[in-house]
Order: structure tokens, then sequence, then C-alpha cells
């Protein structure tokens, strides 16, 4: 059976022209979420069930996918599906049901949130007389409206051809062959198809060659900064965690952060100095999600490259959402597939962000079943309220710098220019001023400051 909701109307979209009428208006959409009960989702590396969430969860993550890009949603419905059927997924009756739906509503897009075979789809969009989007084709009409930079519009475009190319099924009907030769003697050429499929492998080919060419200059970028040894921090996470709201918190940056879905898609990098002056760069990656494209994640590759070079890997999670465990599952499983290992508590960090939206038993009970004796310790923070957030910076400057570690200097006349660097570069525990014109400061640093101090008050006095 189906468990309909009724969509919120007010979303505004792009212009839309419907059949018979002047009026124009948001684009208008039917969400539907087929949840297969035959069908168990298993890990491709260990083949144990993966944590599945719940219909009602599903139902508002495709609504808020569909929101994403503004269609105005005039029906939503998730559907039972015992038998999936190979020619449309679903039954016959809720086809029928569906594109009644779709005529009454003058819908011109249907999203269906579950892969579609590219028979399905073309079945679909028959029975429909309308658009039919599938998850990924979803997701990849987001990705071409949020991308801003020229690496973000080719990486896109890139997948979204890998997308088209198995889809050449050919909805259309000019499927002769085109003459080969010159003039009317001409012999048969190739068909309609695979013509079609050579231009798109050849823009493909040209896509890839011009990626490559950002890739070899982000590899510049990337070894001008190694050349001036600051480490990098990549923020990750499932979409809708808070990367970009946490990113400003700890930058002073701008970063666009909305309660959206893919709010951001560009990476972002930016220069902070934490508590003890410690120097990093900060990333804002890619937000991931459930069933991202394969072909996505190829193509955002060059991207994703900043976090398989951090340093340090921050994963973020939205610890108020319900099915934030299956949520991590996701990202734990992509940034495995980018061989990075999240269960490395040397290299990754887990925040639990949003604890503000808990409340106090929950919390608690959260924290305490959080500790895990094989894992760090997750930090909990709000990037909206500021909790947490000393902690987690005292956190990130230990693992790049060090603990913290206390020692004395004195500071001779001719060294006083040092004084100024040691108050933004340590904890100050006293100082003491002598007569004979020097200091005795006793403070707390990193052991990196330490060294730092070490050197510079060695190359004093050898001058």
């Amino acid at each position: 059976m189906a468990r309909e909701k009724d969509a919120d109307r007010s979303v505004r979209g792009k212009p839309a022209h419907h059949p018979g009428t002047e009026a124009q208006g948001p684009t208008r959409a039917v969400v539907i979420v087929p949840a297969l009960t035959r069908h168990q989702r298993n890990d491709d590396e260990t083949n144990r069930p993966r944590l599945t969430r719940s219909a009602d969860a599903r139902h508002d993550e495709a609504v808020g996918l569909a929101r994403a890009i503004n269609l105005d949603l005039i029906h939503t419905a998730v559907v039972t599906v015992n038998d999936p059927r190979p020619a449309t997924l679903l039954g016959s009756g809720k086809v029928a049901e569906f594109a009644e739906i779709v005529k009454e509503g003058h819908a011109e897009v249907v999203i269906v949130d579950h892969p579609l075979t590219p028979v399905q789809q073309r079945n679909l969009e028959k029975e429909f007389n309308a658009k039919v989007l599938d998850r990924t084709g979803l997701i990849l009409e987001i990705f071409g409206e949020r991308a801003r930079t020229k690496e973000g519009t080719l990486q896109v475009e890139l997948a979204h051809l890998n997308y088209q190319k198995g889809r050449l099924v050919r909805s259309w009907t000019h499927l002769e062959r085109q003459r080969g030769g010159a003039g009317f003697l001409g012999g048969p050429g190739e068909t309609q198809i695979e013509s079609d499929r050579r231009q798109l492998q050849e823009k493909i080919i040209k896509l890839k060659h011009e990626l490559e060419t950002v890739r070899r200059t982000r590899d510049l970028h990337r070894a001008k900064r190694k050349k001036v040894p600051f480490p990098v921090v990549a923020i990750v996470g499932y979409t809708n965690a808070g990367k970009s709201t946490l990113f400003n918190r700890l930058t002073g940056a701008d970063v666009l952060a909305e309660d959206m879905l893919f709010a951001t898609l560009d990476p972002t990098l930016r220069r902070v100095r934490l508590p003890h002056g410690t120097p990093i760069i900060l990333s804002d990656t890619v937000g991931f999600i459930s069933d991202l494209p394969t072909h996505l994640v190829a193509a955002f590759r060059a991207t994703l490259e900043e976090v398989v070079e951090a340093d340090l890997v921050i994963h973020l999670r939205d610890i108020s959402d319900p099915d934030t465990a299956a949520q991590a599952e996701d990202v734990e499983r992509i940034l495995a597939d980018l061989g990075v290992d999240a269960g490395d508590a040397k290299r990754v960090i887990e925040v639990w962000n949003k604890v503000d939206l808990l409340d106090d038993g929950n919390r608690e009970r959260l924290l305490a079943d959080g500790v895990d004796a094989n894992k760090a310790p997750p930090i909990a923070i709000s990037a909206v309220t500021g909790e947490g957030i000393d902690a987690l910076k005292a956190l990130i400057e230990t693992r790049m710098s060090g603990e913290l570690e206390e020692l004395t200097v004195t500071i001779e006349p001719a060294q006083f220019g040092l004084v100024d660097w040691l108050y933004r570069n340590g904890d100050i525990v006293s100082r003491l001023d002598n007569e004979d014109g020097s200091a005795t400061i006793a403070l707390k640093a990193t052991h990196t400051a330490r060294q730092e101090i070490e050197s510079r008050l060695h190359r004093k006095n050898r001058q």
C-alpha cells in the first residue's frame, strides 16, 4: 500500500508551460519512494547487511532532494513494492494510479527515488507522459545546478554524459541508418544510436582531458602548499550535516550554509590559525549521500583528492538525525573507496554536530553509547551555537602539533623580538622581568611550537 503525504506547494521553481494554459509557474513534480521488501542491501566488501533507513526518512530525503532544485511537489508517496517489475519497477495498478495523478496535476516531472534501468525509465515516461528521473538523475540535476567553478561544471558534465551513455535505448524514433559515403549513392552508414554513442564518447574523452588539466593545476597548488608545510584538515560528512556551518565557525568565512541538501558543491579552502599558533589549511568538501552514483564519485575524484591528501579528516555527523548511524556508514563506505580508513583514530576525528537539538537525556545516552574501546571518543559540538568548538580546535592542534608541553625560557634583551611570537604561539603561565633586562617566561606550547622556540633561541644565541 502507499502512504501518501500532502506536499508543500510554496516551493519556487523555474517557469513551466502546461498544455492548454498560458499560466507560468514552478515546475510541478510527483515524488515516488519505492520501498522494496524482498531486497535487502548487503555491503559489497563484507556481504553483511547494511543499515536501512525508515520509509519516512527516505521519503523526507527524497523530498529534500527534489526541493533542492525548486520543484513544486504536488504529490509524494511511499510505495511498498513486494515484487519489482522488470518493465516498470512498480506494479501495473500503481503505475496507472500515478499516471492519473500526474495527468490531473499537470505534473511535468516524476521523481522515482530508486535506481531505474533504461527500459524502466522509458516505459514509465510513456505511461506517465512526463519526464522521469531516478535517484541518480535527480542528484545529477542538483549537482549541475550547484556547480560554480569550471572544475565543478566539468565534473558534473562528465558524470552526466556517463549516465546518458548507458541509457541510449532510444525512446525517440529516428532509428534509421545514416547514409555513408558521398552523394545519393552512399552506402548504409552507422545507426543513429551508434552515432549518438560515438558523439558521447568523444565528448567524454574531451572532458577527461580538460579535467586532467585541472587536476595537474590542483597538483601544482598542492605542491606549493607542501613547500610551506601547512597541514590540511578536510571536513567530510553526509549532506546537510553542517559542514559549511562548521567551516564558517572555524574560519570566519562566509561560505553558503543553508538547511538544504547539497547547498554547496565546489570545495573551499581557507588558512586557519589554531589557538596556540598552529597554521592549517581547512577544506570544505561536497556532501556525501547514500547510493551516490559510482560514476559521480569517479568524476569528482579530483575534488575528493583533497580528502585523500588531507593530513586529518573530520567526519562530521548530524547526531540529531534519527538515521545518523546509516548516514555514517554511507560516509565511511565512500571514504573507504577513496582509500581513507574511517577507523584510523590518528587520522580521522569523529565529530557529532547539532547537539543543541537534543534534550539532556538523549544527549547523555548518545554520548554514552558512542564510546567505543577501539575508537577515540567523539567530540560533541554545535556549529551554530559554538558549543564544543574550543575542544575541537584543541584536539585538531594536538593531532597536528602534539600535546602541550611546559617549558621555561629566558629572553635576553637582544632577543625581545621573540616575546610577541611566544604570546601568539603559547599559553603564558608567568613572566618575570629580571634586573639585567632579560625576562624569564614560563609557558605551555605544542611540541612543534617548542621545537620552533628552541630553534629561534638557538639562532639568536649564535648571532
